[in-house]
């Protein structure tokens, strides 16, 4: 099978991009792509050896990426992070609110203060970063930001209500912070993937029921990967879709119905 090379995007280069959850997962991925596309790439994460490792890595193979270990549900960090990628990087025009958690819990035994910690974890983040790095795409009149939803909550599955009503409120704020930037240029979309066999998964999830649902669901025969996420996540984030915003795009093999 010929290998297959995948798009490069010019408008990406020398581009300053903030990445949370960037140490593992879809979040590495993020990074690592987005760092070979000539990015300058800051990523936030709580896992301080893996972010550090990361950042390393690719500073030896000659990008340039730049790690602060920073906990998401503290707002005033993470905005100090972000303004400290600013600094090094320059303002930036691409955002990625990838840091997610998709913690399992029975509704019944969830209390107010779970549901506190769940919604800073997976969604409120998502807007101060927005609310971070913002006036800086309004100075330069462009910019994409990137929510990361899941097919989780359109396709019913069970034992994370709370995970999922923050990832259906992702699209939510898409939609109404697409509405308050746009006119300065900003476009807001939600990417949405699917049944992703990050490490995470693979050790806590996926097993042999799970391996038939995704043979009984997914439209595509196949599984699907970081890099899959990814190369969506790079097509949004570059010039070549200028004219796209307040959408959200599914990378699921062909599961949901949106």
């Amino acid at each position: 099978m010929p290998m297959v090379e995948y798009a490069r995007y010019p408008s990406l280069a020398g581009v300053p991009v903030v990445i949370s959850g960037g140490a593992s997962g879809i979040g590495e991925f993020l990074v690592r792509e987005f760092a070979a596309q000539g990015a300058k790439v800051g990523f936030v994460d709580i896992a301080d050896d893996a972010g550090n490792a990361l950042a390393a890595d690719l500073v030896a193979q000659g990008m340039t990426a730049r790690f602060a270990r920073c906990d998401v549900t503290d707002m005033q960090a993470y905005q100090a992070a972000i303004a400290g990628f600013a600094q090094a990087h320059g303002d930036a025009l691409v955002l990625v609110n990838n840091a997610a958690h998709d913690d399992r819990h029975d509704w019944a035994e969830v209390t107010p203060t779970y549901w506190d910690d769940r919604m800073a974890v997976n969604l409120k983040h998502a807007f101060f970063a927005i609310q971070a790095v913002a006036p800086g795409m309004v100075k330069a009149k462009r910019g994409s930001i990137i929510n990361t939803g899941s097919i989780s909550w359109m396709i019913m599955s069970p034992r994370i209500p709370v995970y999922e009503t923050a990832k259906a409120a992702a699209h939510g704020l898409t939609r109404s912070m697409a509405r308050e930037l746009g006119k300065s240029g900003i476009r807001v979309n939600t990417l949405v993937p699917g049944w992703i066999m990050t490490e995470r998964q693979l050790t806590h999830w996926v097993d042999e029921e799970s391996e038939r649902q995704i043979d009984s669901n997914q439209a595509l025969a196949g599984r699907l990967y970081p890099q899959d996420v990814a190369r969506m996540a790079l097509f949004l984030a570059s010039e070549d879709s200028a004219m796209i915003s307040a959408q959200q795009f599914v990378v699921d093999g062909g599961w949901a119905h949106t």
